[in-house]
């Protein structure tokens, strides 16, 4: 789409007047025209990547930061991630990093429930497999609600990280000899024996039932970081 629009009115706000005053404006037409401003019923701002997304107003912008942190969805994610998802949710205003990283700073579930790191972050270690079906990564999904109409509240799945080749079953619960029983018929009886399992360090992937079963088939039992959803987006 194109820039639209006659004459700039003399009213309008430049881009480095927002900068300057961090004032947004409060109607789409106290806004100025630019190659990345383009105007529908609604003002919209073109991102890099091609994408519209729409210029939000103080009152809009205060909205839209309390239901993507904390509202039915909210994830309470920090400033930065929060950015990142209000930007995905197709919404912009000039302040709107500062703003993000303000309103996480400010949030007082965030401070009571937030993780205390005080140890120095560490290089990334990724799992790397060398041949397929070496090394599978399982986990659990669910409970789901409501059940299926047999029951099933669980999905047990598994896959290879070398091909990405995957393995589920739904179950109506997840029992270690169940975990036991599905690696047998899924990916021994079928891919050999694996060298790894790496799993989220669940009770099921370290009751004793499952530890002497990888020890009796010489696999390692390897247990990974649990999931957190604030730093998985």
């Amino acid at each position: 789409m194109s820039e639209t629009g006659g004459s700039r009115s003399s009213t309008s706000l430049s881009t480095e007047s927002f900068q300057r005053t961090r004032r947004k404006p409060s109607q789409s037409g106290d806004a100025l025209f630019d190659s990345t401003t383009i105007q529908l019923p609604k003002l919209y701002r073109r991102s890099f990547d091609g994408l519209l997304l729409r210029c939000l107003s103080n009152e809009e912008a205060a909205e839209a930061l309390r239901e993507a942190h904390d509202g039915t969805c909210g994830a309470h994610q920090p400033g930065p991630k929060l950015q990142d998802r209000l930007r995905r949710m197709g919404y912009y205003w000039p302040t709107m990093a500062a703003d993000a990283v303000e309103y996480a700073k400010k949030c007082h579930a965030c401070q009571l429930h937030a993780d205390f790191i005080h140890t120095p972050s560490e290089p990334l270690h990724p799992t790397v497999a060398s041949w397929p079906f070496e090394a599978w990564g399982m986990d659990i999904v669910g409970p789901i609600t409501p059940p299926s109409s047999r029951g099933h509240r669980f999905i047990l799945a598994i896959t290879d990280y070398f091909s990405k080749w995957a393995e589920a079953v739904p179950l109506a619960e997840v029992k270690s000899s169940r975990v036991v029983s599905f690696i047998k018929h899924h990916v021994i009886y079928r891919f050999g024996v694996p060298r790894r399992i790496i799993h989220d360090n669940g009770p099921q992937f370290i009751s004793h039932i499952f530890s002497r079963f990888c020890d009796k088939n010489r696999i390692q039992n390897v247990a990974s970081t649990a999931y957190n959803r604030l730093q998985t987006g």
